[in-house]
């Protein structure tokens, strides 16, 4: 008697094991282009664009440790201009602007998008979460490119606690907390340079 051709009789297991296969792969694959696209909110924080948002704005400049770098800032219909001069005489080597204390809603939000137009210069954004003149503030380093605008998209994550410009132990910073918002220029970068911030917005 002839044996029966058990790879026949395996062939619709098989077949059924292939469809599932299929369907799984197709499945992974499209919830995970789907999960990775999906799109994300932004808000504005502040839009410079609007002269009255740059009224509170003021210098603080290396003078404040017997320095003397110095900067100006200016508000015009391009957003809020921050411009000067640094210098490494006196040990000094920075020059910033801060905002007056102002509350925020930023409950959520996962990173920071600056609209800028810069000097080729590296800059950094400066965060505070209280209404402090001294003390810890959170920082992150972008780049610009001369006389282009360009995005630039700071995660919260990169934004790391420092104190007169050396790193500290701190909590990881927390966007409903913060109070202050600002831009520095250092890393003894000397000479003049010029940034334009047309405006600040928070993804989510």
């Amino acid at each position: 008697m002839r044996t029966p051709d058990l790879r026949i009789s395996c062939s619709p297991y098989r077949a059924g094991l292939g469809v599932r296969a299929v369907i799984l792969y197709v499945y992974l694959s499209v919830g995970t282009s789907m999960s990775a696209n999906l799109p994300y909110e932004t808000r504005p924080v502040i839009d410079f664009r609007d002269p009255a948002q740059g009224q509170a704005w003021t210098s603080v400049d290396d003078r404040v440790m017997g320095g003397v770098s110095a900067s100006q800032v200016t508000v015009t219909a391009e957003g809020l201009v921050f411009s000067g001069e640094v210098s490494l005489a006196h040990n000094g080597g920075f020059a910033s602007i801060r905002a007056q204390p102002h509350g925020y809603d930023l409950v959520g939000a996962t990173a920071l998008l600056l609209r800028v137009r810069g000097d080729g210069q590296t800059y950094k954004l400066t965060l505070r979460t209280d209404d402090a003149f001294d003390g810890v503030q959170y920082q992150a380093r972008f780049a610009t490119q001369g006389g282009e605008w360009i995005d630039v998209g700071l995660p919260v994550t990169d934004f790391q606690p420092t104190f007169r410009g050396r790193t500290v132990e701190a909590p990881a910073l927390d966007p409903p907390r913060i109070r202050i918002f600002g831009v520095l220029i250092a890393d003894r970068q000397a000479g003049p340079f010029r940034l334009v911030v047309e405006s600040i917005r928070a993804r989510f």
